[in-house]
This record gives structure tokens, sequence and C-alpha cells, in this order.
């Protein structure tokens, strides 16, 4: 099923991110982390794509898994590195396997400085990937700006650029204080950017999470957080339980004040996303 037809309704959705191993080897162990999180049937689940578009078979043999388990797999493209030979021949493989739905993403610059090949941004990727079929296409955004973006209303620009190109919907970074997201899509919605949106949360159970999320993403930790990890980061299963009722809160407040698709990204740890479902039952549509 086309992604943009699944956030079509008014339901509250919960949608699932994965990822691949780097190697081979770990798709088998993989593929049960994929299956434990499928069989809680969310909305969607998207599969990342390795570094510079390392690992496109594991990606898509994930995203079979996914399929198989009966839940629409989402396949994450990226092209920072990538000549449109390449990405050509991801896509046809896609086809191929039977998937519809592409997350198209410039993904992050190589450390050595090595230069792009054919595409820059990920406005020209997801232009390419509608020339290749019909494909229903996301992108990412950033409540916080993206950091490379040289600020906020530059990068609403950008983001325009991509939805002109053709997204059916886009799917933010994870963030940590609601209001920066509410502030974002008003103003994606004064730039005429009226595409769904998927509230990206990431729950943090461990304190060394933190430093590594804001690393990744830039991401403004507020100080209820902050003193959270402070106060539990030598307690595991404290700091677990506490990062668990922190993002079931966040999740809440998205809930009440319009929110109605929450992607949540589970760093591969079923037992976290079981708990916040458990925690949302009443609150979230799964299987349907």
């Amino acid at each position: 099923m086309r992604i943009s037809t699944i956030l079509s309704g008014d339901k509250v959705r919960l949608s699932c991110e994965v990822f691949p191993p780097k190697k081979f080897d770990g798709i088998a162990q993989a593929t049960a982390v994929t299956q434990e999180i499928a069989a809680l049937k969310p909305a969607y689940m998207s599969v990342t794509y390795g570094a510079a578009g390392s690992t496109p078979g594991h990606t898509l043999a994930l995203a079979k898994a996914v399929a198989d388990a009966g839940v629409t797999p989402l396949c994450h493209l990226t092209c920072v590195q990538s000549t449109k030979e390449h990405v050509r021949g991801v896509l046809a493989d896609m086809k191929a396997a039977g998937m519809e739905n592409v997350l198209a993403l410039r993904g992050d610059l190589p450390k050595d400085g090595e230069p792009c090949r054919d595409f820059s941004y990920a406005a020209e990727l997801i232009e390419f990937i509608h020339t290749q079929g019909d494909f229903c296409v996301g992108a990412a955004c950033y409540p916080e700006g993206h950091p490379e973006s040289g600020g906020r209303l530059q990068d609403i620009e950008y983001l325009k650029r991509k939805v002109d190109a053709g997204v059916d919907f886009l799917t933010t970074q994870m963030f940590f204080d609601n209001a920066l997201l509410y502030n974002f899509l008003y103003r994606a919605l004064k730039k005429g950017i009226d595409v769904p949106v998927c509230a990206g949360i990431m729950p943090i159970c461990d304190p060394k999470q933190v430093a590594r999320a804001v690393q990744l993403s830039g991401s403004i930790m507020p100080p209820r957080f902050a003193a959270i990890a402070d106060r539990f980061a030598h307690d595991p299963a404290a700091m677990a339980q506490a990062g668990i009722a922190f993002a079931t809160e966040q999740i809440i407040d998205l809930v009440a004040n319009g929110i109605t698709n929450i992607h949540l990204y589970t760093m591969n740890k079923p037992w976290i996303t079981r708990a916040i479902v458990s925690n949302l039952s009443n609150i979230i549509h799964l299987g349907e």
C-alpha cells in the first residue's frame, strides 16, 4: 500500500523505523527483530540505508521481511555519493521486489570530504526517482532546522524545493521539545507545505544516547529531559523506564494537539517499542 494512502485518514497511527546490519551475516538477527516489531502491526515500517549507500541489498532484504510480516515497507535511499546509474539500479531492484514507497535522503556528507557525484541535494534525488517509476516518495524535515541549512528560514526554502519536486509525505528528524514541532508546522504551512508530516520520536533509554542524539540531529534537549538523564545515568533500569515514560508523554501531547502520525525510531529494540505501544493502547490505532 502507498504510504500516502495510509496517512490520508484521520486516525492516530504509529509507524516504526528499523535498520539493517552492516554485514550480511547479521541479516537473520535483524530480520528477527523486524518480525517482532512488525507483530505489533504498525501502520508501516521504514528500513534505513547503509552509510553512503554501501548496503542497498541489506535494506531490501529487511524490507522484504517487513512485507512478509504483513506490514507496508518504506525503503530509505540516499544519494550523496551515488551515481544516477547506481540509483537507477537500486530503484529497479526495489520495483522488482514490489516496493512502492521510498524515503529520499541526501545522506551524510563523507568525513574525507569526497565530493558528491550526480546528486547534491535530496530534491534532485526526488525528481530522479519519479522518472524511474510510480513510487510514493517521502523526505526528511527538521523541526530545528538542518545543521547545514544556514538557518530556519533557509531550511524551509530547501524543504519547499523537496515538496515541489514531488514529495508525498515528510518525516521529521527526532526532537524532544514538542513546541519546536508546532512552530515548524506553522512555518511550513505558511510556506505552502501541506503534505502529511510524521513526527519522529526517539525514546532515549540509555544516558549514552543523549550525547549521540544531540550530535546526530543537533536536537535541543529540554531541561526536563536533561534532569532525567542526570538523575538516572547510573541506573540503567530506571533510565530505561524514564526514557519510555518521557517518549510516551511526548506522544500523548502530540496527539492531544492534533498530530495523527507518529514515527518511532526503534533503534532495533522491540522491548522499547512494545512498552510504548502498551502505554498508548487506547490512543494509537494499530493493525487497521
